[in-house]
C-alpha cells in the first residue's frame, strides 16, 4: 500500500507576477510541510486570469515553456509534483495551458481546448489530451471549461490516466447570481462536473480553482480531491485554502473498477455517430 497526499488550492491571483511566484512559493512550502507529493494550483495563477469575457480583456503576460518562469516554478517544486496554469507562448500564439513540473523540469503541458464565451479573443485552442507519467503515477491534465465534455477527461483515462488535474478559473453566474456562493447554480455546477468526471472514469480527480475576484469576475473556489466513486474527500468550500487528502491511488482505482469497470465495459460500437452531424446537433 502506497497513500499519497494530494492537495488542490484555492487562491486568488492577479497580473502581479512577482505577488503570484510569492503566494505559489507559500502554496508549495505549506505543501511540502504537510507531507504533500501532488499540489494542484488553479488555471492562470501565473499572471491571473481575463478580467472580462466579452472578447476585450487584456492578456496575462505570455510564458515560454522553457523559459525562466516555468524554470522558476520548477526549482520552487523541487521533489514535490506541482501544477499550475499560465498564459503560453508558442510560434507567436498564446494558449490557455497548465504545466506539470518537479525540480527536475517539465514532465506534462496542456493547452486547453474549449473556449467559454468569448475566451478566443486572447487565446488559441488547444487540439488534444493527452496522459504522463510522473513521481505519483500516471497523470492527466485539463482547464476548466474542458470538463464540461466527457470525451475529455474520458480521453486522459483511455490513456492510462490515474489521476486527473482540473485546473479552473471558474466564476460564478453573471445572471441571478446568488449572494452566497455556495448557493450560485454555477458552484453547483463546478461540483457536479467534478464528482461525475470522477465517478464515470473510476479516477482520482484533482480540482484546483481561483478564489476572489479579478475584474468583472468572482471566482467561486471549491477546489476538491474526489475519489475514483464520485466521493468527495476534502473541499476548501467556497473559501479561498488547500484541500488536502490521502489516497491509495492503485488500491482505489482497483476497488472501484473491480465489479463495475467503466472503461472495461463500454462499448464503442454502439455509440455511433461520434463526429457527424447529429454529433454536432
Amino acid at each position: 500500500m502506497s497513500v499519497l497526499r494530494v492537495a488542490a488550492a484555492a487562491a486568488p491571483f492577479d497580473r502581479d507576477l512577482e505577488a503570484d511566484f510569492a503566494r505559489v512559493a507559500d502554496l508549495i512550502e505549506g505543501a511540502k510541510a504537510a507531507g504533500v507529493g501532488l499540489l494542484a494550483l488553479p488555471e492562470a495563477c501565473l499572471g491571473g486570469y481575463l478580467s472580462t469575457l466579452d472578447g476585450s480583456a487584456d492578456g496575462p503576460p505570455a510564458l515560454a515553456l522553457d523559459g525562466p518562469e516555468i524554470g522558476r516554478l520548477a526549482a520552487l517544486a523541487g521533489d514535490l509534483v506541482v501544477t499550475a496554469g499560465y498564459c503560453e507562448l508558442a510560434d507567436g500564439v498564446r494558449y490557455n495551458s497548465v504545466v506539470c513540473v518537479t525540480g527536475d523540469g517539465v514532465l506534462g503541458n496542456h493547452r486547453k481546448v474549449h473556449q467559454p464565451l468569448n475566451e478566443n479573443a486572447s487565446y488559441g485552442a488547444g487540439d488534444g489530451f493527452a496522459a504522463f507519467d510522473t513521481p505519483v503515477g500516471r497523470l492527466g491534465m485539463m482547464i476548466c471549461y474542458d470538463k464540461a465534455f466527457p470525451e475529455s477527461a474520458r480521453a486522459l483515462a483511455l490513456d492510462g490516466a490515474e489521476i486527473v488535474v482540473c485546473a479552473s478559473a471558474w466564476p460564478g453566474s453573471r445572471t441571478n447570481a446568488a449572494a452566497d456562493l455556495a448557493e450560485d447554480r454555477w458552484t453547483r455546477r463546478f461540483d457536479l462536473f467534478d464528482r461525475a468526471r470522477a465517478l464515470e472514469n473510476q479516477v482520482v480527480w484533482v480540482s484546483a480553482n481561483q478564489s476572489g475576484e479579478f475584474g468583472s469576475l468572482r471566482f467561486v473556489a471549491s477546489a476538491k480531491v474526489v475519489d475514483p466513486g464520485g466521493d468527495v474527500l476534502a473541499t476548501t468550500g467556497v473559501a479561498a485554502g488547500v484541500a488536502v487528502a490521502e489516497i491509495d491511488v492503485t488500491a482505489a482505482l482497483e476497488a472501484a473498477r473491480r465489479s463495475m469497470g467503466h472503461l472495461r465495459d463500454r462499448r464503442p460500437e454502439a455509440y455511433q455517430p461520434v463526429d457527424g452531424d447529429l454529433a454536432r446537433a
